[in-house]
């Protein structure tokens, strides 16, 4: 098991974060400002979040019909 953690200033991107970790099956806890130590993130970490950023600015686009996503079986060829 791998425990992933994310630091989230708003509301908006944290309801999107879980979204996409409800669409994945994932389980995830959710702990508010009190019960996580103030730490800058590690190399890792930003990448993960900046890559995770990057996702939900795709999926908006998306959703607002300004991107088209590749679908499924297109990824799948690819690999």
């Amino acid at each position: 098991m791998t425990t992933l953690t994310v630091n989230i200033e708003d509301k908006k991107t944290e309801k999107a974060i879980k979204a996409v970790l409800d669409a994945f099956g994932l389980d995830y806890n959710v702990a508010k400002d009190a019960d996580v130590a103030k730490r800058p993130l590690s190399k890792q970490e930003q990448k993960m979040y900046d890559r995770l950023k990057k996702t939900v600015q795709e999926i908006n686009l998306y959703k607002e019909g300004k991107i088209e996503l590749q679908d499924a079986r297109a990824f799948l060829n690819e690999l």
